[in-house]
C-alpha cells in the first residue's frame, strides 16, 4: 500500500508517495536522491544509516518512512551551514576516515552524542549518574561511540577528532 508523506530533509521540505514498508533510509536514498547515509548492514548494527530525527540519532534503516511524517531529517550534509561544521573540520583535520563509508554515520553520531552529554545523559562508563560532570574522555567517547563501525579501523584517528570537536 503505497502513501503519500512530507519529510523536512536538511532544512528542505520534500512530498512523496512510499510503500508502508519502505525504511527512511531507502526513502532518503532510493527516492530523494540523499546519499550521505550509507547502507551498510541493513540491520541496525554497523551505524553508518546514522541520521538526526527530531534532534536525535536514529538508524534509519530500522526506521520506516511512513512512521516520521512531517519529521525533522538531518543527514550529515545538513550539519554543514554555508560551512562545514566543527564534528566535519576534525574529522577532516585528524584524517578520522579512510574509505568514508561510515563517516557520514560516525559524524552525525558523534554530533548527537555531544548534545547527549550538554543534556546529562550518562553512559555505562560514566563516573556516576550524575552526566553533568562527565568529561568525554576515551573511554566515554568509545562508549557513546560503539555503534558506530569502521570496517577501515580508523579509530585511532576518529576517537581524538571527537575529543577534540568536543573541547571546542
Amino acid at each position: 500500500m503505497d502513501v503519500e508523506i512530507t519529510l523536512r530533509v536538511d532544512g528542505r521540505e520534500h512530498r512523496l508517495v512510499v510503500d508502508t514498508r519502505t525504511t527512511l533510509l531507502d526513502a532518503l536514498r532510493e527516492r530523494l536522491e540523499i546519499t550521505s547515509p550509507k547502507k551498510g548492514c541493513d540491520h541496525g548494527q554497523c551505524g553508518a544509516c546514522t541520521v538526526l530525527l527530531a534532534g536525535q540519532r536514529v538508524l534509519s534503516c530500522l526506521a520506516l518512512a511512513v512512521a516520521h511524517q512531517g519529521a525533522e531529517v538531518v543527514t550529515a550534509d545538513g550539519l554543514a551551514d554555508g560551512e562545514l561544521h566543527p564534528m566535519q573540520r576534525c574529522f577532516i583535520a585528524h584524517d578520522a576516515f579512510q574509505c568514508g563509508y561510515c563517516t557520514p554515520g560516525q559524524i552525525v553520531s558523534a554530533v548527537a552524542m555531544q548534545r547527549e552529554v550538554e543534556d546529562g545523559w550518562p553512559s555505562v562508563v560514566s563516573p556516576d549518574l550524575d552526566a553533568s560532570e562527565v568529561v568525554l574522555d576515551d573511554d566515554e567517547i568509545r562508549e557513546r561511540m560503539s555503534g558506530n563501525l569502521c570496517r577501515c579501523g580508523a579509530y585511532a584517528n576518529i576517537v581524538p577528532a571527537i575529543g577534540e570537536a568536543a573541547r571546542k
